[in-house]
């Protein structure tokens, strides 16, 4: 016989799941853009360029994927 767990539990379960979730998105998105940052960085030191080219294109690129990450993933949680 299995026991059921009282409302307030399943609530604050409920709760910390979907907190961990959207910490995590947030993470995944944190990640895409400091990849591109710091990519952007070495390649500009690597190649000597004046003007931080690769650092602002990178940098740029790394938001719109971090973006489609996060609602990827947002939208497929919301699926379940």
């Amino acid at each position: 016989m299995e026991l059921k767990k009282p409302i307030n539990q399943q609530k604050a379960t409920k709760n910390l799941k979907e907190y961990a979730r959207y910490s995590n998105l947030g993470m995944q998105m944190i990640v895409v853009i400091l990849l591109g940052v710091f990519g952007g960085i070495k390649l500009d030191k690597w190649l000597h360029t004046k003007f931080p080219v690769f650092t602002v294109v990178l940098s740029f690129i790394g938001v719109i994927l971090g973006i489609y990450v996060g609602l990827r993933d947002f939208i497929r949680t919301k699926k379940k």
